[in-house]
């Protein structure tokens, strides 16, 4: 088997995962309606640690493949780059970064800030469940679906999404190569203008004069052009940059608006979602009341 092959039976035993409980941890359930709704605020900072339990899940789930015996064996990295991969006898190494999601959330706030460059053999792939509580806010976590996309098309679309100069450049690291592993920078970064408004008509004939320099690319003539555009006006560092929610790549939009649409106890993911957004209107104590058998009057 070659990496690719590999990638995608690894691929298909995690789509396999849709509806599964984790067995490791469970939430218990409210006793009364303010329990439950406070608990419907807060369930969600379970993420962090749902991501990592699906991370080891993975791993021993990939690792029960027949098809892999004697090529070598998938191993959890942390915190190195990707999540899971396969070592052993097969070059390029595959490997998955796991992004998980929790749909009651406003947005997949997940980031990936990876490099096109680190995706040029396309033996990296991003896997993105979604996951909610067996009983919505309470119980063990559940997988509700499971998205996978390549890394490579996820970057480009991220850097083609972002990426307008002047008014917004995408830049890469530097060459950090030589520093120790620790050290070494893989992630690119968005700036948003921040000079005045009359300066604007002096950047925009820069850009113009790169020819087709308004296409994203992470060769270095390129970004030096970028570069020479940030030493001459002012920007800022976008801190909200590469959230997946807004990357724009179509199967992942597919996949959400797929989930927000599952239904769930009763109602879809979405209808939950904003049921708990507008928790001041009393329509969720009620949906909670009956979905966890509570009294409204207790």
């Amino acid at each position: 088997m070659d990496s690719q092959q590999i990638l995608a039976a690894a691929a298909e035993a995690l789509l396999g995962l849709r509806g599964h409980t984790i067995d490791v941890l469970s939430v218990t359930p409210p006793s009364t309606i303010e329990e439950a709704v406070n608990l419907s605020l807060i369930v969600s900072k379970l993420s962090p640690i749902i991501g990592n339990l699906i991370e080891f899940k993975t791993v021993g789930l990939l690792n029960e493949m027949p098809c892999i015996s004697g090529l070598g064996k998938w191993v959890r990295q942390d915190p190195d780059f990707p999540d899971t991969l396969f070592v052993g006898k097969v070059e390029p190494k595959p490997g998955f970064e796991i992004k998980a999601w929790f749909p009651l959330a406003t947005e997949i706030t997940a980031r990936f800030k990876d490099s096109q460059t680190r995706f040029a053999q396309n033996n990296t792939w991003v896997a993105v469940p979604a996951w909610l509580p067996s009983q919505l806010i309470c119980g063990k976590p559940m997988i509700l679906d499971v998205c996978i996309v390549s890394g490579a098309s996820l970057a480009k679309a991220r850097d083609d999404h972002y990426h307008k100069p002047p008014y917004y450049i995408v830049v890469e690291p530097e060459n950090t190569t030589d520093r120790t592993k620790n050290l070494q920078q893989t992630n690119t970064s968005g700036y948003v203008w921040q000079d005045t408004p009359g300066r604007l008509a002096e950047a925009t004939q820069i850009v113009e004069s790169w020819g087709g320099g308004k296409l994203y690319c992470p060769h270095p003539d390129y970004q030096a052009l970028l570069r020479e555009l940030q030493s001459k006006f002012k920007y800022r560092l976008d801190t909200n940059f590469a959230k997946m929610d807004r990357v724009v790549h179509t199967e992942i939009e597919a996949f959400k608006t797929k989930v927000l649409g599952t239904k769930f106890l009763g109602k879809t993911v979405g209808d939950w979602a904003r049921l708990i957004s507008r928790v001041e209107d009393g329509k969720l104590r009620s949906e909670l009341a009956r979905l966890l058998g509570l009294d409204l009057a207790k």
